[in-house]
C-alpha cells in the first residue's frame, strides 16, 4: 500500500517555527487520513498523524517526527476507546518495531472499516459532481482469509513482511488474511529457515519469495514475481460482474444499429477486463498495455475481437501514436496503477469520439484528478461504486461509469 509523508502546507509567512513538541500528550481523534492515521492535534495547535487510532478515540500520543506545523506520532495508549475497537486477531499487527503494519485496520471492526471508506469516497466524489449519490459499497464475503496473492521477504534467518517505508523486517509465523493454501505455504517455508540459499544479494536487501494458490513451499517465487493477478478472487469477480452489466447494453445497442462500437481498453495486463469485453461481444478491442510478457498472454487466449497492443502509456509520444491509430473508439475502459492516467492529453478533447468511460481505480486521489479532467472535457458520472478489495486497511476500489452528456 502507499504511504503518504503527510500533507504539504504552505508557511504563512511566520519568522520563526514554534518549538518542536516535547514529552507525551494527550487528544481526541478528529478524523481520519485517506492512508488511514488518526488526526490529533497538539496543545500548541499543530496536527499530529497517529496510526492505530480511531475517530472519537481519547489516546496519549508521543511525538516522533515534526515539522513546522504538522508532525507524525507513535500511539502509546488507548485512553478512551472507540466502541468499534476490538483486539485483533492478528498478533503480528501493530506499528511499533516488530510489528508487521500490513493491516492498519484490524483493530476495528469490518462495519466501521466499510462506513469509514463509505464516507470518504462520497466526500471526495461530491465535490467534483455535488449530487452524485455514490453506491452502497461491495462488501468483502471474507474479511480475513481472502489474499490469494502475496510477496514474503527474507534475510535467510527471519520471514515476515516489511511495511510500507521502513527497512526493518517484521517477522511473522501466521498471516490471517492469506487464504488456507497460502498460510499452509507460509508455515512451510518457516521450516526452512536459516536458508542461506535465501541470502540477499545486497547488504542491508532482502529476498523476495512470492507465493500464490499455483504454488507450493517447493515450487516458491524467488526473486521473481509472478504473473499479476487481484489480491481478492471474490471481489474480482464482482468487479467483473459489474463492468459486464454495464457494458452489454453498450454491445447490444451496437448490434441493432448493425454497427462497430470500437473499445479501447488501457492498462490491460494480461485480459482481467478483457475476457469480460469479448464476452459481451463487441467486435473491435483494442488492448493496451506496456508490459511485453503480459500482452503476450492476453494473445495466447485469443480472444474474439480482441487486439493486443504493446504501448508504454506513460510515455506522451507513444500514447499521442495510439489515440491517433484508434481515433474511432467510442468507448474507453481502464484500470490504472495508483497513479493514475500520468498521460492523457487529447483523450477526451473535442476530436474526440469517446462516449463512456469505465473506470476501475485503486487511487481514490488520482482518480479524482483524472475525473476532473473528463468532467471538463463534457463527461458526467453516471455512477460510483465502490468495493472493498483490501479489508483490514483503509484501501478502496472505486469502479466509475461516465458518460458524455449531449451538446
Amino acid at each position: 500500500m502507499r504511504k503518504s509523508a503527510g500533507p504539504r502546507f504552505i508557511n504563512p509567512g511566520r519568522s520563526s517555527a514554534p518549538a518542536a513538541p516535547r514529552g507525551l500528550f494527550e487528544a481526541w481523534v478528529q478524523g481520519l487520513t485517506d492512508t488511514g492515521d488518526a488526526v490529533v492535534n497538539h496543545p500548541d495547535g499543530r496536527r499530529f498523524f497517529v496510526p492505530g487510532a480511531w475517530t472519537g478515540e481519547r489516546i496519549r500520543v508521543r511525538p516522533l517526527e515534526v515539522k513546522s506545523q504538522y508532525g507524525l506520532g507513535e500511539l502509546v495508549e488507548v485512553l478512551e476507546p472507540a466502541p468499534e475497537r476490538l483486539v485483533p486477531p492478528c498478533p503480528h499487527q501493530g506499528f511499533s518495531a516488530g510489528k508487521c503494519g500490513g493491516c492498519p485496520w484490524m483493530m476495528v471492526g469490518y462495519a466501521a472499516q466499510l462506513a469509514a471508506k463509505q464516507a470518504r469516497v462520497q466526500r471526495a466524489l461530491t465535490r467534483l459532481q455535488a449530487d452524485l449519490q455514490v453506491a452502497q459499497i461491495l462488501v468483502a464475503s471474507e474479511p480475513l482469509g481472502y489474499r490469494v496473492r502475496a510477496q514474503l521477504k527474507t534475510d535467510g534467518r527471519e520471514l515476515g513482511f516489511v511495511a510500507a517505508g521502513q527497512r526493518r523486517l517484521a517477522p511473522v509465523q501466521d498471516c490471517v488474511v492469506l487464504t488456507d493454501h497460502n498460510r499452509a505455504t507460509l508455515r512451510e517455508l518457516q521450516t526452512q529457515l536459516p536458508n542461506t540459499a535465501w541470502h540477499p544479494a545486497h547488504k542491508g536487501g532482502w529476498t523476495t519469495l512470492d507465493l500464490d494458490e499455483s504454488v507450493s513451499a517447493a515450487g516458491v517465487s524467488v526473486n521473481r514475481r509472478l504473473p499479476f493477478q487481484q489480491v481478492n478472487a471474490s471481489q474480482n469477480q464482482a468487479m467483473r460482474q459489474w463492468l459486464a452489466e454495464r457494458v452489454a447494453p453498450l454491445s447490444q445497442q451496437a448490434k441493432v444499429l448493425a454497427k462497430q462500437a470500437q473499445v479501447l481498453e488501457l492498462f490491460c495486463g494480461s485480459g482481467n477486463f478483457t475476457q469480460v469485453l469479448a464476452a459481451a461481444g463487441f467486435s473491435s478491442i483494442i488492448a493496451v498495455e506496456a508490459v511485453p510478457e503480459a500482452v503476450t498472454a492476453l494473445a495466447d487466449l485469443q480472444l474474439p475481437g480482441v487486439s493486443p497492443v504493446v504501448c508504454d502509456l506513460f510515455d506522451s509520444a507513444a500514447f499521442q501514436r495510439l489515440l491517433q491509430d484508434n481515433a474511432q473508439a467510442e468507448i474507453l475502459v481502464l484500470d490504472p496503477p495508483r497513479e493514475g492516467l500520468k498521460v492523457r492529453d487529447g483523450l477526451f478533447g473535442k476530436h474526440s469520439r469517446l462516449r463512456e468511460i469505465f473506470y476501475i481505480s485503486c487511487d481514490l486521489a488520482t482518480l479524482c484528478r483524472d475525473l476532473q479532467d473528463m468532467l471538463a472535457a463534457g463527461f458526467a458520472i453516471v455512477e460510483a461504486q465502490p468495493l472493498d478489495l483490501f479489508p483490514q486497511t483503509p484501501h478502496v476500489e472505486l469502479l466509475v461509469h461516465l458518460r458524455r452528456r449531449r451538446p
